[in-house]
């Protein structure tokens, strides 16, 4: 394959992931099969317009911007598209599509760097590294840096968006400064995103993975369940009644002795939705009985407080005596006084 022809076939393989690129951008189903497809096809094909270009060396680190074609001044843009749609892929490690972004975005500010493109401001960022977690935060620089960056990017986009109207009527000068100007934004938006992948691989670094925790090999666990003698149980709420009934919680340091579990009143009442509405008895019968003996409420041995009346004794003369004497004296009290005679108030 000569040249031309590869001139020809990176034209079209260019233009093909152009075209995937913008359908990207317009669609917003990033969890769809549909949308990861077109996705690793548009990587792909510029995958594919990267090997061309470093095949045919098409950039120099001799040359200067004014050294590249007009048509091959948006082969820059490359590496920056290819970091674009990286960081949308879906995959389980993160952090491998954010180190794979950070490449790729490099690469393109390296070339940019290299022909002259980057600006004052953007040169300066490159040159001692993006990242927010190390540089020193100063909010009034850091908020002029911000407004600033938001003007150029504003000015870039009105200018893209005027000359990408009228692409088929743009003479030379017009087609180079169109690709200027999306490079220079393509650089803007490089450093936003290193920034930005900085901070999340910061924050991914930090987070805690499931296999710094050490578990036991799983025939030491199925084995310890088994065993009947064994205390491990893997469930989380355990009573606390049952806690309490098999000893202390806590030792005389403040130390727990055993797993407990600290209810509210409203777990109290989730527990108490499928109970019976009436209340049920707590202890049986001897129980009961039993309880009522040790506060006194039961008299065993018979005498007075029992309310029983003994039997008479027949052989006891003066005890019937006694009580002879005492019948007697109630029945002339009763008859001296009537019922009733004591009650003067309601007669006539």
């Amino acid at each position: 394959m000569d040249e031309d022809e590869d001139q020809s076939s990176l034209r079209s393989l260019y233009d093909t992931a152009e075209g995937l690129r913008k359908g990207i951008e317009e669609s917003y189903d990033y969890q769809s099969l549909a949308y990861q497809d077109k996705l690793r096809a548009a990587i792909t094909t510029y995958q594919k317009c990267k090997q061309l270009v470093d095949q045919i060396s098409l950039f120099s680190l001799n040359e200067g911007l004014e050294d590249v074609s007009s048509s091959e001044i948006r082969y820059m843009l490359i590496d920056f598209c290819l970091a674009e749609l990286t960081l949308k892929e879906q995959t389980s490690d993160r952090a491998v599509i954010l180190k794979r972004a950070r490449v790729l975005y490099n690469r393109f500010l390296t070339l940019c760097d290299t022909y002259d493109i980057l600006s004052a401001s953007d040169k300066s960022a490159f040159e001692r590294g993006v990242s927010a977690v190390s540089t020193p935060f100063d909010p009034a620089a850091r908020r002029n840096e911000k407004i600033a960056k938001y003007k150029a990017e504003k000015e870039l986009k009105f200018k893209i968006e005027q000359l990408s109207q009228h692409t088929h009527n743009l003479d030379d000068l017009e087609i180079r400064s169109l690709y200027h100007a999306s490079i220079s934004l393509g650089a803007m938006k490089s450093l936003a995103g290193l920034e930005i992948i900085a901070l999340e691989l910061d924050i991914l670094s930090r987070a805690p993975r499931p296999s710094d925790t050490p578990q036991p090999p799983a025939d030491e666990r199925s084995q310890g369940r088994n065993n009947p003698t064994d205390t491990y149980s893997d469930k989380v709420d355990i009573n606390i009644n049952s806690a309490i009934k098999g000893g202390a919680l806590l030792s005389s340091d403040g130390k727990p002795l055993r797993p407990f579990t600290l209810l509210d009143s409203r777990e109290r009442l989730k527990a108490g939705v499928f109970k019976s509405g009436h209340n049920l008895p707590t202890m049986t019968i001897d129980e009961y009985l039993e309880e009522e003996r040790r506060r006194g409420g039961i008299i065993e041995g018979g005498g007075e407080k029992s309310g029983l009346k003994p039997e008479p004794d027949e052989d006891n003369y003066e005890k019937a005596d006694v009580d002879t004497v005492k019948a007697r004296e109630w029945d002339e009290f009763k008859e001296a006084n009537p019922r009733g005679s004591g009650n003067t108030l309601n007669r006539g």
